[in-house]
């Protein structure tokens, strides 16, 4: 399934959850499970109730959907006519790693070249005779999928505007997927992590790179580089893993204006999901409702050919299999 969260084009009415249908129809969950059983479930109340539901509660929803194909007219409403939110407009939490091997060693060339530009030459002309970086990710990078955690406040959907922060002249998108979490479970292993996964989004942690990299000299962070209203961009769906098949297997494509600034694939994550879960969970409860992030893949951020986002720019990010997530850069409140 390809879940979505949603309110009208026109009005204020509340959001509701449904699922998309042959791309143009989206089943209203909540207005389905009324039609056939004759009263509202509290698992529709929205994608968090959903995803604390549990296996039932999709189970059902696949059904409801099945139903709704052949019948209950009036809970199919044309994709057209809604507004797409973010599939879970406020996580319970955002945790986003670094696990892709090529992005780290391309980010980290670009700032050394800020200080010292001929070590950064020499090192991609090492790396493209031997195939190997003089400078690239430190060994506990190798060891453990290092992450971050994020404002899960900041969310925003599909088509909306990404407001630059107060004096970022550096605003960068990034090329990432995630999966959401649909079981709670503590020091899971790798062996069981994808009974975890509810389903996957594209994601764009968008980052203020300058202020990002002047905060962390202080040795911790980030911070304001990454915190910032609408910063987090997600969607356009929830896909369920039996729609993705193999994850790691989908092309990732990031476009500026419509130009293709990089192409990748998840073939090339180091880190997997499956790693990322299990390692979250030691000694800790993972719960439905929490987001963990790929991650940038190789080439997808302007840190890496040091290029930024200019007010207006419409940012593109295509994974195959998941959809577009498109968002337009704003100006800055002040």
């Amino acid at each position: 399934m390809k879940l979505v969260t949603f309110v009208p084009r026109t009005g204020d009415a509340a959001s509701r959850i449904g699922a998309l249908v042959d791309d143009v129809t989206v089943v209203d969950l909540q207005r389905a499970c009324e039609l056939q059983h004759g009263g509202p479930r509290p698992h529709f109340q929205d994608m968090l109730a959903l995803l604390d539901g549990g296996t039932a509660a999709m189970d059902e929803s696949r059904a409801l959907v099945e139903r709704a194909r052949m019948d209950l007219e009036a809970a199919r409403v044309p994709l057209a006519t809604v507004r797409l939110l973010a599939p879970v407009p406020r996580p319970r939490s955002i945790r986003d790693c670094m696990a892709f091997e090529q992005h780290v060693t391309q980010a980290t060339r670009t700032v050394v070249s800020w200080a010292f530009p001929p070590l950064a030459w020499l090192d991609a002309a090492v790396e493209r005779v031997v195939g190997r970086p003089l400078i690239g990710p430190p060994r506990v990078w190798y060891e453990r999928p290092v992450y971050y955690k994020s404002n899960p406040f900041s969310v925003v959907g599909p088509e909306a505007e990404v407001r630059r922060p107060r004096g970022s002249r550096k605003l960068d998108y990034e090329l990432e997927f995630g999966v959401y979490i649909g079981r709670a479970g503590r020091d899971i292993t790798e062996g069981d992590a994808r009974l975890h996964v509810a389903g996957f989004t594209v994601f764009n942690d968008f980052s203020a790179r300058d202020i990002q990299m002047r905060e962390m000299r202080g040795r911790l962070g980030p911070a304001k580089g990454k915190d910032f209203d609408t910063g987090n961009a997600m969607g356009p769906w929830l896909v369920t893993p039996d729609e993705v098949g193999d994850p790691y297997a989908l092309s990732m494509v990031a476009r500026v204006n419509g130009e293709e600034r990089s192409r990748g694939s998840s073939a090339t994550m180091h880190h997997r999901f499956e790693r990322l879960i299990a390692y979250v969970s030691q000694d800790e409860t993972l719960h439905p409702g929490e987001f963990l992030g790929s991650g940038t893949v190789g080439g997808g951020c302007g840190l890496e050919t040091d290029r930024y986002l200019a007010d207006g720019d419409v940012v593109e990010l295509e994974v195959e299999r998941l959809g577009v997530l498109r968002n337009r850069v704003a100006p800055s409140a002040a």
